[in-house]
């Protein structure tokens, strides 16, 4: 008789982890000895769980990479104990630390889930609850003898996503979060159903973490209206590598000389430009309009449908990687974890 699913949860702090405090009525950290009070179904399960509470735990808006590198630590030091990891986590910054975790953990074989909720788990209405219970039992199920999910994923009201797929979409509602340019990896219903032929495969390789991450890099979101001030501010600042050029549509911009001209003297200077849409779904087809193209030109690198939150950790990674420029804009445009949809 095999072995049970051992899994490891991981808690950081965020809504879920919350119960109400009798005495004063604000909200405090769950004891996690006390788990069973809150969700009792877990001990009917197949699989074992451990648990494991960072000190302290973190409010999700105050996440740092020296967080990320403490958190990919954790699941190296626990990788070989456990068959599958489900972290709890604050949602506010979930797309930014699952894209994250997805270009740290290279060779990763086996589920890390990560999933929270708009209400605390001390609350009767709470998501929490649905949202733990599915987001264990994906991390523990087989497909095929193996792990069904071995990548970084979000599990969030009824539906699984690719990690670093997944933007964080509504404030108030359940169903927060949104991935407008991949396939759903799992819905739960009756049953948990897994589409199998858009989940990345095992590789059976050892696992390999990566700590280094730069932070050298800025996000310029464009506007109408935008000035030279504005454009020359953060491609002014100092020790700066890369900027994320948030664009318009499929990837246009304004074409007025000014700022052509400073697009042009940055990437002159070895500034990396990496060009993401505004848009939730759909992505940047550089050739597409005259505007566009421009870019190109210049020598732009094209983020194809990559999400923001993806954009940031995938040059973070690399640049903490390679400290080659060239290195880093002959990737960019590669998907290596999943997290774009080249052309």
């Amino acid at each position: 008789m095999k072995d049970p699913v051992r899994l490891l949860v991981i808690y950081t702090g965020g809504t879920i982890g919350m119960v109400v405090d009798p005495a004063s009525g604000a909200l405090k950290p769950l004891d996690f000895d006390q788990l069973s009070h809150y969700i009792p179904i877990p001990d009917a399960f197949s699989f074992s769980m451990e648990y494991l509470s960072l000190n302290p735990i973190i409010d999700s808006s105050d996440m740092k990479p020296s967080f990320w590198v403490r958190l990919a630590e954790i699941l190296e030091d626990h990788y070989n104990a456990f068959d599958g990891f489900v972290i709890l986590h604050g949602s506010d910054t979930m797309a930014y630390t699952a894209s994250m975790l997805s270009f740290m953990l290279e060779n990763l074989n086996k589920p890390v889930v990560l999933t929270g909720s708009q209400l605390p788990l001390g609350v009767l209405r709470t998501d929490g609850r649905e949202n733990f219970i599915t987001a264990l039992e994906i991390a523990a199920s087989r497909h095929q003898g193996n792990a069904a999910v071995p990548e970084v994923c979000i599990y969030f009201e009824s539906k699984l996503y690719r990690g670093n797929r997944t933007t964080k979409l509504h404030s108030g509602d359940f169903d927060a979060f949104f991935s407008g340019n991949y396939p759903c990896l799992a819905e739960a219903g009756v049953r948990l159903k897994f589409n199998h032929s858009h989940i990345r495969r095992p590789n059976f390789k050892p696992l390999k973490v990566y700590r280094e991450l730069s932070t050298d890099l800025a996000i310029l979101k464009l506007y109408p209206g935008i000035t030279p001030q504005a454009v020359e501010s953060v491609l002014g600042i100092r020790g700066l590598r890369a900027v994320i050029l948030e664009t318009f549509g499929t990837g246009n911009a304004p074409t007025d000389p000014w700022f052509l001209d400073l697009l042009k003297e940055a990437a002159l200077r070895g500034i990396i430009l990496y060009n993401v849409t505004q848009c939730k779904a759909g992505g940047v087809e550089a050739g597409r309009y005259l505007t566009g193209k421009t870019l190109v030109d210049i020598g732009v690198v094209s983020g194809y449908d990559i999400t923001t939150e993806s954009a940031l950790a995938k040059l973070m990674y690399l640049m903490g990687r390679y400290p080659e420029q060239e290195r880093v804009k002959e990737i960019l445009p590669v998907s290596i974890r999943g997290e774009i949809t080249p052309e």
